[in-house]
Parts: structure tokens; C-alpha cells; sequence
């Protein structure tokens, strides 16, 4: 085999952090921590921040200064996670024998294990904060799954996709190649399977309170020795392959 072929076949190995399945995995855990927050936590959606900026908008505009600062927690936490998941994945991976991608999962669910023991009594906002932080750090760090963009922590951009997706079903219905039916079913596949990670926390909430959130220890503990195995073995020598979007 050729240099220039070696090259290019590189070039189109997804990393073990960038295969579709993965990326079902995450979002379906992004839709557990979502009914987690909402229905246990002070009925707040965590995973993204949009809904936390217009409320604060609105506190201002209705003069409630207090109100307005306390917003300023859960949108700092998911900066100050977007901002942690930026700087360490290089220092990580020259410093241990595993990617960033890796060392994030376990993160997540050592969080996951500790917002389980925290009794009820306990202030809502730290559960908030600490869902606030790891929701940003994975959705910086996922961010294409087998080349094609996607979220793992909310699905209003895989909502618009399906769209687009179903207007182009319109647009080439005629033809017999549809090049973009692949990405349509891909975004399909992802707000299912969120939608799937949602029911499934709600029902977990119901029968084990609190300590729901120790089920997506489950998933992410399937994630965490899959990529660690991959570090390890198959990807030990790809340490300096960025994930795409990276």
C-alpha cells in the first residue's frame, strides 16, 4: 500500500467517538437528563440555554434584578463547560493513554453517581449546574457522527434537518437518486431516539425518584468500555486524529 493510499484510508476511519451508534447512545441519555431536570429538578430544561437567556431577558425587562442574576449560574456552568471541553482534550490525551472523549464519559457518570445520592432536601440548582456543565461538555464535544453534524443534547437542529430533509423529498421526488435521504433518516433516527431517552427517564423519575439518574449510568458505562477498549487497542496509535467538526 501506497503512502498516498494509507493517507486516504486514514481519512476515512471514523474514530470509535464518531460512529453513528455512539452518537444514538448520547442523545438517548440527553433525553433522560432532560425529563431528570424538568420533572425532579425544579422543571427546567438543562441541556441547552436558550430558554435560561429569555427568562433572563424577561426578569430585566420586568425590573426583577435578582431574578435576572440568578441566571447567570446555569448559563456560566454551561460556558464554563464549553470552555473546560475546548482546552483539555489535548493535554489529556499527551498526559493519559486515552482521548478526551473517553475520560468525558467517565466524568459523566461519576456525576450521574453523585446527583444520585444527593437527598431531596438538597437545593435544586446543584443538580441543575452540574446537568448544566456536563450537557455542554458533551455537546462540544460530539459533534459529528460519520461526518455529518449532529447534537446529542437537544434536537431543535434535528428537527429543522427533517425538514429540510422531507422538502427535498418533495424537490427530487422524481429522481431516482436521493443523495440526501441518508442525513434525513440519520436526524430521524436521532429526535427518536431522544424522544425515546425522554419517555424512559420519565418513567424512571416516577418509580425511583432521585436516584433515576443512576440508569444512564448504564448506557454511558457501555460508552465508556467501548472507547476505552478502542484507546487502548485499535485507536492506540491515532491518539493525534482529531474527530471531525474538531
Amino acid at each position: 500500500m501506497s503512502l498516498k493510499h494509507a493517507r486516504e484510508t486514514d481519512s476515512r476511519y471514523y474514530l470509535m467517538c464518531e460512529r453513528k451508534w455512539i452518537f444514538h447512545i448520547l442523545i438517548v441519555v440527553g433525553g433522560c437528563f432532560g425529563s431528570y431536570t424538568y420533572l425532579l429538578k425544579g422543571r427546567v430544561f438543562c441541556n441547552a440555554q436558550t430558554g435560561n437567556v429569555v427568562l433572563m431577558g424577561m426578569a430585566l425587562g420586568a425590573g426583577k434584578w435578582s431574578s435576572a442574576l440568578y441566571y447567570l449560574i446555569p448559563i456560566s456552568a454551561y460556558m464554563l463547560g464549553a470552555f473546560a471541553s475546548e482546552l483539555l482534550p489535548n493535554p489529556v490525551k499527551h498526559r493519559l493513554p486515552i482521548r478526551w472523549d473517553t475520560l468525558l464519559i467517565a466524568i459523566e457518570m461519576a456525576t450521574a453517581l453523585a446527583l444520585g445520592f444527593l437527598p431531596d432536601s438538597m437545593p435544586v440548582q446543584i443538580s441543575q449546574v452540574a446537568v448544566n456543565f456536563i450537557a455542554s461538555m458533551q455537546y462540544n464535544t460530539f459533534r459529528q457522527a460519520e461526518g455529518v453534524p449532529m447534537a446529542t443534547t437537544f434536537v431543535t437542529n434535528h428537527i429543522r434537518q427533517i425538514g429540510v430533509g422531507l422538502a427535498k423529498e418533495v424537490m427530487f421526488l422524481r429522481d431516482s437518486e436521493k443523495p440526501h435521504r441518508e442525513k434525513l433518516l440519520q436526524h430521524s433516527e436521532m429526535l427518536l431516539c431522544f424522544l425515546a431517552g425522554s419517555a424512559a427517564g420519565t418513567v424512571f423519575c416516577r418509580v425511583l425518584g432521585g436516584r433515576a439518574i443512576w440508569v444512564t449510568i448504564i448506557p454511558l458505562g457501555v460508552v465508556f468500555a467501548v472507547f476505552l477498549h478502542a484507546d487502548l487497542t485499535t485507536e492506540k496509535n491515532m491518539m493525534e486524529k482529531k474527530p471531525a467538526g474538531h
